[in-house]
């Protein structure tokens, strides 16, 4: 993978992965022209609190549900590698993405362009980020916009500030970019709420909620495990 150019990050607790994570992916793989997206589930998502499943067996959910992807890359002809990353997971303390891109900036080298991948509602969360101001010195954002979600509205003045001196309205600009620039996909309405799914799948009707919200693998895994009963 050293002469790739072209890499969407797409990181997340993965509790579990779901239909809405690699709807967001493929969308930007082929949008981004990616030549390589990294599914990466966070060690101690210290964000999240408590009741999280064990790292190791999201990261299991996570590597079935990028068999899935990497399959419907193929059925969709998008040349774009799939990976599973364990870096955060593998890096003691809490999961901060300034690390991770620190780390994955020195790895692909000064000329890639870096995309991290994300719902609206993580843009609007961002100044919560540990050193959020300086995650632009490594990476561009590719933000999907979420359903009943008003993005004008609910960013802060903070947000708004660093969109106006980032924002592009050219995805194609991502490509030849290494950092620097936030690109909203008004496109694209993706709902990427885990915690929303897991109160759904302990409710009677969990059969037909898996099914249609979560990937074939990663649902056998579920199942096999019996999680989130």
């Amino acid at each position: 993978m050293s002469t790739i150019k072209k890499i969407g990050i797409l990181g997340g607790t993965f509790d579990p992965p779901h239909v809405g994570h690699l709807r967001l992916a493929t969308h930007f793989a082929k949008v981004l022209h990616l030549d390589a997206l990294l599914l990466i589930p966070s060690g101690e998502p210290w964000q999240k609190g408590t009741g999280i499943t064990p790292a190791e067996t999201r990261l299991q959910l996570t590597e079935a549900a990028g068999i899935d992807l990497a399959r419907a890359f193929l059925y969709l002809k998008i040349a774009t590698q799939v990976g599973i990353d364990r870096i955060e997971i593998d890096r003691a303390g809490p999961s901060y993405a300034i690390d991770t891109v620190r780390v994955l900036r020195e790895r692909y080298g000064a000329d890639a362009s870096l995309t991290w991948l994300m719902g609206a509602d993580s843009l609007v969360a961002l100044p919560s980020w540990n050193s959020w101001e300086k995650l632009s010195h490594y990476v561009n954002f590719a933000v999907a916009t979420r359903p009943h979600h008003g993005l004008k509205m609910e960013i802060s003045s903070e947000v708004g500030q660093f969109l106006k001196g980032h924002q592009t309205s050219d995805p194609a600009a991502l490509e030849n970019q290494p950092s620097g620039l936030i690109y909203i996909d008004e496109g694209l309405n993706v709902d990427l709420s885990s915690t929303e799914l897991r109160d759904r799948l302990k409710s009677s009707s969990r059969g037909a909620i898996a099914s249609e919200h979560i990937p074939t693998h990663t649902l056998e895994i579920i199942t096999n495990l019996g999680l989130y009963q």
